[in-house]
């Protein structure tokens, strides 16, 4: 494991495969001090619910202390460069989990600080969500070969980004149904089929939702307005509605496939009411799941996995 958590492409196949194993531990035995003196600044310029509550309680449960920075209530907001706020965090912090517009800050902080970054989301990727879709999906299966996932919405998604390269790692394979316009970041999709052609999986971009959730074990989608992009809400809801909306018709094409969302949901807008609320929805697993498996992030980045074993022997 490298330093940095920036981006899924951080993270090789096996390393994710032992994360995954390290999150079964850590649901059965969820306390420790192994995070003892380790001091954690979260940094968000972005609002947050899952992200940030299941980072701090993570970090408390493995006895860790965590201190929050926001950009309104901080020097950021009066002009202090970004340089300076990270090297200024770097004197007080191990780690710093930041939630940021622009991925490319969470670059400049991983170059300037020696502390280790995380991302807890960017303009780019989204990769903890993506560790915590894919390990309910190992949950819910009890394997992920031959795994099939439906992506219906916004190809651009951040979150969508992350998943397609940690799918194409480990041989799952995705149809990604959007408008034309709005499929996947150049870079993403070109290292995903690169990885795919490796693992196995089979990528299709298609502008029919109905085409990509046959025969697929998940229909995963998520917001058509992402934070930021207010300002151009009517017009990504034209280009979205009512086609790529998820419904109880749409979910009853991909037989018997269970539904996920990372939240927040706007429920009517890319989900109906009945699909998120339906027994085959699992998104809040995939939210419990942000807390477990961030936590055995963080202790493979800090490469405590033996000290927490050993703490863990020795409480039996």
């Amino acid at each position: 494991m490298l330093k940095d958590f920036l981006s899924i492409n951080d993270i090789k196949r096996d390393e994710m495969v032992d994360l995954f194993r390290l999150t079964d531990k850590l649901k059965k035995y969820p306390n420790s001090d192994v995070l003892k003196n380790k001091m954690f600044c979260l940094y968000f310029e972005k609002p947050s619910t899952r992200t940030r509550i299941s980072f701090e309680v993570g970090i408390k449960e493995l006895g860790g202390e965590v201190v929050f920075l926001d950009k309104i209530t901080s020097q950021l907001s009066r002009g202090e460069p970004l340089e300076d706020t990270i090297r200024t965090v770097e004197r007080y912090a191990h780690v710093i989990v930041a939630r940021v517009f622009s991925h490319k800050d969470l670059e400049l902080m991983a170059k300037l600080s020696k502390m280790n970054v995380i991302n807890a989301l960017s303009d780019l990727e989204h990769p903890c969500q993506a560790l915590a879709d894919i390990y309910t999906i190992r949950e819910k299966f009890k394997t992920l070969k031959d795994i099939k996932i439906a992506f219906v919405g916004d190809g651009t998604d951040n979150v969508l980004h992350s998943l397609l390269l940690a799918s194409t790692k480990l041989g799952i394979h995705m149809n990604i149904a959007c408008p034309k316009g709005f499929e996947p970041e150049k870079s993403i999709l070109e290292r995903a089929r690169t990885q795919a052609k490796i693992s196995g999986s089979k990528i299709s971009i298609t502008h029919e939702p109905e085409h990509a959730v046959k025969d697929v074990h998940v229909v995963y989608t998520d917001v058509f307005v992402s934070m930021g992009q207010e300002k151009d809400s009517k017009k990504r809801l034209k280009k979205f509605l009512p086609k790529y909306r998820v419904t109880q018709e749409l979910l009853e094409k991909a037989g018997s496939a269970l539904f996920m969302h990372c939240l927040p949901a706007h429920r009517g807008q890319e989900v109906d009411d009945k699909v998120i609320d339906d027994i085959r929805s699992i998104v809040f697993d995939q939210a419990e799941n942000r807390l477990h498996t961030q936590k055995a992030l963080i202790i493979k980045l800090l490469g405590l996995e033996q000290m927490y074993n050993i703490k863990l022997s020795l409480q039996d």
